[in-house]
């Protein structure tokens, strides 16, 4: 199955969208105390894009070997997925790790995508 997944965060709350077909399901959640207030806005990206994958493969709306294709309003985001640049923030690594360790585990066929901000289904979630 194809899917598209969209994602947001800040200091706060983070979203995500994942639409398959003509269907949209939307998810937001606060941040647990852990991280509200904690991570830059960057790092709530990596934090929602990490459980909302989770989450779209626990509900069983994303499953092994579907078709995923990421959005992100977020270019140094893109370039740290698409490209060999170095991310020196640990706890990005940290989340790239268990993102990358999810696509592999349920053999997704992931595809990037670069969004510009307002694209971004997940966004009013976040707000």
């Amino acid at each position: 199955m194809d899917h598209v997944f969209y994602f947001n965060g800040d200091a706060n709350k983070i979203s995500w969208c994942i639409q398959t077909n003509n269907s949209k399901i939307r998810q937001n959640r606060t941040h647990a105390e852990i991280y509200k207030n904690k991570v830059t806005n960057i790092q709530s990206k990596y934090v929602a894009l990490h459980v909302g994958l989770f989450w779209g493969i626990g509900v069983f709306i994303i499953k092994n070997e579907d078709n995923v294709k990421i959005m992100f309003d977020e270019k140094e985001m893109y370039d740290h997925f698409t490209t060999d640049r170095k991310i020196k923030d640990g706890f990005m690594l940290e989340k790239m790790r268990f993102i990358k360790q999810l696509i592999k585990q349920r053999e997704l066929k992931i595809k990037f995508q670069e969004i510009n901000p307002d694209e971004n289904l997940s966004l009013k979630n976040t707000l």
